[in-house]
């Protein structure tokens, strides 16, 4: 890998899953170090991956269901070593297929939503976890920019108005754009004095429920978040939950035009 011009999601995924020789695993490090726009869509990556590993995985510790144990026990025994592991092959599979049925036989919209607010929720954390540590290129664009609103409002689909939170210390510093699992989401970032870093998340949401104000510790940070259609939006930090709460009121009546 020696055009380092040529790192896209395949190498990315690649370098995730640690299938890369040890050259090349050290050629996209040094990449990713220089470039924080491909460092943050490796951790958006990670962050899919470790959503998608945690979903119903209880399954797999679950004993196997009496009616293939049944099955299993009418097939015919043979002291053949690969008769034996013909038998446990196909209990795996009447397992796997056991299990796949008992899922799509759930409420198809209510498992969407859940795993897509999960993921929401997720990747809007990923983000404020990646940017916020960034002093040179926190944001794309700076708040005096005139196109950063007009910008991030085209992509996401509606008009924002970053809210005003002088008043409880925190300046806007600007914004850039982010991709949610292949659709563009908005990033405002805000800094206190000492450099205390809050981001203001933004992204469609047509198809998902709506969600009343909620907040999840992760990281190390608070993210109040609520889903109000067609918009998903999340407010993220290291702030108190009753701070938070407090400027996620005046985030939302912000963007309400009260």
């Amino acid at each position: 890998m020696s055009d380092m011009k040529n790192i896209g999601d395949a190498e990315l995924n690649a370098y995730l899953d640690g299938e890369l020789d040890s050259e090349s695993q050290t050629a996209v490090s040094a990449w990713l170090a220089k470039n924080p726009e491909d460092a943050a869509r490796l951790e958006l990556m990670r962050a899919d991956n470790e959503l998608l590993a945690n979903i119903n995985s209880e399954i797999l510790s679950e004993p196997v269901p009496m009616r293939f144990t049944r099955i299993i026990a009418r097939m015919p025994a043979t002291a053949s070593n690969s008769n034996h592991w013909m038998r446990a092959a196909a209990a795996i599979v009447l397992l796997v297929v056991g299990a796949a049925g008992g899922w799509l036989a759930h409420e198809q919209i209510g498992a969407t939503q859940v795993i897509t607010k999960a993921g929401f929720v997720n990747q809007a954390v990923s983000a404020h976890v990646v940017f916020t540590k960034e002093r040179r290129h926190a944001v794309e664009a700076k708040a005096e920019e005139k196109h950063l609103v007009r910008w991030l409002s085209k992509r996401v689909g509606r008009k924002l108005n970053p809210p005003d939170l002088n008043e409880a210390g925190y300046k806007l510093v600007g914004g850039r754009l982010v991709s949610d699992i292949g659709r563009p989401a908005a990033q405002f970032m805000f800094q206190t004095k000492d450099r205390k870093r809050l981001t203001l998340y933004v992204r469609s949401a047509p198809d998902e429920k709506e969600t009343k104000f909620q907040i999840v510790e992760d990281r190390g940070v608070s993210a109040f978040y609520w889903i109000e259609k067609p918009y998903a939006y999340a407010l993220i930090g290291k702030v108190d939950r009753k701070k938070l709460v407090a400027l996620g009121e005046i985030v939302h009546d912000h963007l309400q035009g009260r």
